[in-house]
């Protein structure tokens, strides 16, 4: 049988995720740690060691005054150990500020945990929203992740074919934020 002479690639195999789910307090409605893996799988490029915090305000708050001079709790904070492989990295989300969000948003509370989790991941292998142009390319990233995954874009989208205005990323007390070097 004749070939073409180009060689068959291996199929590369998906990114492994050691994902450990910790909740550090009794909250109502809580996504399951499988839906946590599910969203965090679906953000991953490379192999990865997660460790997935669900916190209160005083931790949160604590967290975010000791590692970012910031006296509010926040809806998540990212941080990064290593960047080699496979990934290290800590995630902490608020879950009384999510469900607040979440409602002033008129947004389901799992799809701003998906939002939240899947923005982290990306975080953790690198991405950032520091610039204009570096926003804008995590935020079509994050829509098209979390499109597959059944979720509308949190930042809008085109709407009735009209142009989109991207919106950006400013550090509030309603916007994630990472430390990219915290713990070293």
């Amino acid at each position: 049988m004749p070939t073409s002479g180009i060689p068959k690639r291996k199929p590369s195999r998906p990114p492994e995720l050691a994902l450990t789910v910790q909740y550090g307090a009794r909250f109502a409605r809580l996504p399951s740690r499988a839906r946590f893996g599910k969203w965090a799988r679906a953000a991953l490029g490379k192999s990865a060691r997660i460790t997935l915090r669900i916190v209160g305000a005083r931790e949160a708050r604590a967290l975010n005054r000791r590692y970012h001079g910031r006296d509010y709790a926040t809806n998540v904070l990212t941080f990064a150990y290593s960047e080699r492989r496979p990934l290290e990295g800590d995630i902490a989300i608020c879950a009384p500020v999510v469900a607040r969000e979440a409602r002033a948003r008129g947004v389901s509370r799992d799809a701003h945990y998906a939002h939240l989790t899947v923005h982290s991941v990306l975080h953790l292998q690198g991405h950032d929203h520091e610039r204009a142009s570096d926003a804008g390319r995590m935020e079509r990233l994050e829509a098209r992740i979390l499109a597959r995954l059944g979720y509308a874009d949190p930042y809008g989208g085109e709407e009735r074919g009209e142009r989109r205005e991207a919106k950006r990323f400013h550090p509030s007390p309603l916007t994630p934020h990472t430390s990219r070097k915290h713990g070293r």
